[in-house]
């Protein structure tokens, strides 16, 4: 990707060459500042293009740090562009976001900042990051964690995912419960490993199976995954926290900073 993105930025940079060394061939007044000479046109002056990017190639090769700068730039410019169109999602998004029906809540169901989480039940680093999640909604009672269903991870996880919002419609109480069961549990998520945690947890099989066929469970995926889409959201977990979206297990502490800026901010 880096080398893509050199790669790119040198092309760039001899193409601005090309653009000022014309510039200047065809304007000699300023090739000589002072000297009073007709202008000529570009039609007048060749340009060697061979010479002009072996010089550019020269200063590059003598200077690499300037692709280095234009690099970074270019990110810094891309990541701004996409915290701006964040924001614009957020807003227009915002109940979708933090208060879909189908999401289950931890924590504070009413605290004055709210952290959502975008996960897979089969994902690694979802597994770790359900420790972040327990302190951080144990340590700041204001805290409110909305998990949201992005199973991405093979028929497995969607149908386990299927059980769950099942499950949370049915007994929405005892959500936090089976959530931590099945994300924090050892193995596999399956279908048959999420139902025998909704059965332990007091669902009736009957019920649950048939709650399973609801075709507003099927919606609410479509919606998360035109919603993640649109938060460039491609990988779990992934979070919105405030008026940001972060991406990936980054830990409790840098966690615990975006909530307390989001807090600031309100």
């Amino acid at each position: 990707m880096k080398k893509a993105l050199l790669l790119g930025t040198t092309g760039v940079a001899v193409a601005l060459a090309m653009l000022a060394f014309g510039f200047v061939a065809g304007n000699p007044q300023i090739a000589k500042a002072g000297t009073a000479q007709p202008v000529q046109t570009a039609a007048d002056t060749k340009i060697d293009r061979t010479e002009v990017e072996g010089i550019i190639r020269d200063y590059l090769l003598k200077n690499p740090e300037v692709l280095l700068e234009v690099q970074d730039a270019l990110e810094a410019k891309q990541k701004e562009e996409q915290r701006i169109a964040h924001l614009g999602v957020i807003k227009n998004a915002k109940d979708q976001i933090f208060n879909s029906a189908f999401d289950g809540v931890v924590g504070n169901p009413n605290g004055k900042v709210t952290i959502v989480e975008f996960y897979d039940y089969n994902c690694g680093f979802c597994k770790r990051a359900i420790d972040d999640m327990r302190a951080l909604t144990k340590s700041d009672p204001d805290l409110r964690f909305v998990l949201k269903e992005f199973p991405i991870l093979g028929p497995d996880s969607q149908k386990a995912s299927v059980v769950s919002m099942a499950f949370h419609l049915m007994k929405p109480e005892k959500y936090g419960e089976f959530h931590n069961a099945l994300l924090g549990g050892q193995g596999r998520a399956t279908e048959a490993a999420a139902i025998k945690i909704a059965l332990s947890l007091g669902a009736d099989e009957a019920t649950l199976r048939e709650k399973m066929k609801d075709p507003s469970i099927t919606e609410a995926f479509s919606k998360t995954y035109d919603l993640a889409n649109k938060l460039a959201i491609t990988g779990t977990p992934s979070y919105v926290v405030g008026n940001e979206v972060v991406f990936g297990a980054l830990g409790q502490e840098v966690l615990a900073e975006k909530i307390e800026a989001a807090k600031a901010a309100l």
